[in-house]
């Protein structure tokens, strides 16, 4: 019996899984770009004028919740600046541990929503007023985590004197 092809839900799930904990071929997944990163580091604006490492984690941890939600059928509009990168707390030890927490957690959450899915079902429109197919989304979610995951190593290294 030949061997089955894999279905595109099954492809795009590995991509998301290994764009968060690898392994991922051009190098550290978003996991891994995050480990032993220190509160005292995430919450350093490294760059005037940029984001820290612990604002764009909770605003990747917003890209995996409405693509979640999306995918269980709400319709989402387009965020507020605030809903689109919330406003890190207090720099603390406990509250960096939440916000990696609440990044895993969605991840989770994404992949269980995503393996939920048919092949079929990735031509759906998102809901809304976006344009876009959930399949065209999911994607956008592995790119994504990839972006930001690039600019927390480079902010790392420039938050070291």
């Amino acid at each position: 019996m030949p061997p089955t092809t894999p279905s595109e839900v099954s492809r795009i799930l590995d991509q998301i899984h290994r764009a968060y904990h690898g392994p991922a071929w051009h190098g550290p997944a978003l996991s891994e770009v995050l480990s032993g990163v220190a509160f005292e580091t995430a919450a350093r604006r490294a760059i005037p004028g940029a984001h820290t490492i612990w604002e764009l984690v909770l605003h990747i941890a917003v890209w995996m919740i409405v693509p979640t939600r999306r995918i269980e059928g709400a319709e989402i509009p387009t965020l507020l600046p605030d809903q689109d990168w919330p406003v890190a707390p207090e720099p603390a030890e406990l509250a960096w541990q939440q916000a990696l927490d609440g990044l895993a957690e969605a991840q989770r959450n994404l992949e269980t929503a995503v393996g939920k899915l048919t092949d079929e079902r990735l031509r759906d429109k998102v809901l809304g007023k976006v344009p876009y197919s959930i399949y065209t989304m999911l994607h956008g979610v592995a790119q994504h985590n990839l972006y930001h995951a690039g600019q927390i190593a480079l902010l790392t290294k420039a938050g070291h004197p």
